[in-house]
């Protein structure tokens, strides 16, 4: 699309002083894992880390394509619950345990709190050994395994603790979202919606035309979404790998969203839920500001809908929301930075908006919800075909 990195089929590249790597989109990879990470496993001690849900459905595959290697599996619960500092320190246990040395490797399987959990554990292990992103959900695929951040929660806020430290390698095979639960599914999708606002306007002229495709898990179309997707944030990253700038039009909808995500003690929203309820909350303030059409806000909102549902904002305390706000990692110098959309493919940096005026939004978004009575697409607009 607007910003493809490589043609159809080819990696797509994150390109850094000293740990450029490829992010590679193929049905079949899992098969194929052995092949495709030979180089880089070629004489070194493996180890593989998953959840119980991903292992009990992919496990099998997964070793079958690794084969004749047989890494020891580590395996912790799923959810974002366990995203915590505890759950680290069982996973580089398990590595110190099973003789894992410095130049060990760790293949990360699974979604966004594995990914990001995994890649912390291998950034500290040690003082850091090499990891692989094998990412299993649409979240993961489009966003979570590229661009080497890493995180943990503590109790007041999402991701607080963490490093940068980039993969070996990104192996996202489409293939596995066939077994992605649908809500899932969308939560994913509401971050590929990010991507299209912050950076490719024909990504989301896309979503718009193939919802129905995406949805229903058409191969092709998923593929495109998620291609897409990976180019944008490759290319941010490449620019700035560490957020001093650019990188940080990539928490467009996440201020509000790990807020609410945090204020819900991580049991009510997927992330991807957070972030749309940020998406459209971030649109209502740059409308409010005077930066972004009403038309433009109208649309985000649009096909915001169009993906849902998403579980309602219910009745959250003011003080409980504002005191998330606070300890955002988007604070500096004390002011809160939100990134608002100036138009779709265009998103500017704002300080200085004021805690409540956020929870003003979100109140009138929780009376309103987009999502009660919208199950229609938006219109669809003209689009390449994948």
């Amino acid at each position: 699309m607007s910003h493809s990195n490589g043609g159809k089929g080819r990696p797509i590249l994150v390109e850094l002083p000293g740990a450029s790597y490829p992010i590679r989109i193929e049905a079949g990879l899992l098969e194929k894992a052995g092949p495709a990470l030979e180089s880089l496993l070629a004489g070194r001690k493996a180890f593989l880390l998953s959840d119980t849900t991903v292992w009990k459905l992919w496990g099998t595959k997964l070793l079958k394509g690794l084969k004749p290697l047989r890494p020891p599996v580590i395996l912790i619960p799923p959810g974002e619950r366990y995203k915590r500092l505890a759950t680290v320190e069982k996973i580089t246990d398990q590595l110190a345990g099973n003789g894992a040395e410095r130049s060990s490797i760790l293949l990360v399987f699974g979604g966004g709190v594995v990914g990001d959990m995994g890649a912390f554990a291998a950034s500290v292990y040690l003082r850091g050994i090499d990891y692989i992103q094998i990412p299993t959900t649409l979240l993961a695929q489009v966003d979570s395994a590229i661009g080497g951040k890493t995180g943990v929660n503590l109790a007041v806020g999402k991701n607080l603790v963490g490093t940068f430290y980039q993969p070996r390698i990104v192996l996202s095979d489409p293939g596995v979202l066939q077994t992605l639960p649908k809500r899932e599914l969308r939560a994913g999708l509401f971050e590929a919606i990010k991507c299209a606002v912050i950076g490719d306007p024909e990504l989301f002229q896309f979503l718009q035309a193939e919802r129905e495709r995406i949805l229903g898990c058409d191969p092709e179309a998923l593929r495109t979404v998620i291609r897409a997707s990976a180019a944008l944030k490759a290319r941010v990253v490449s620019l700035d790998e560490k957020e001093g700038g650019l990188r940080r039009v990539l928490n467009f909808g996440h201020t509000a969203g790990h807020a609410l995500e945090a204020a819900t003690h991580y049991r009510h929203f997927l992330h991807g839920e957070a972030v749309a309820w940020g998406m459209l909350a971030a649109a209502r303030l740059a409308v409010a500001h005077g930066r972004l059409p009403f038309a433009d806000a109208e649309r985000i909102r649009s096909m915001i809908a169009a993906y849902g549902p998403i579980p309602s904002l219910g009745a959250i305390a003011p003080a409980t929301l504002a005191a998330h706000l606070a300890v955002d990692k988007k604070v500096r110098d004390g002011k809160l930075h939100f990134v608002l959309p100036r138009r779709i493919g265009e998103v500017e940096i704002v300080a200085g908006i004021a805690p409540r005026e956020v929870i003003g939004v979100i109140r009138q978004l929780a009376k309103e919800n987009p999502f009660s009575n919208q199950r229609r697409a938006p219109a669809p607009a003209r689009t390449r075909r994948p």
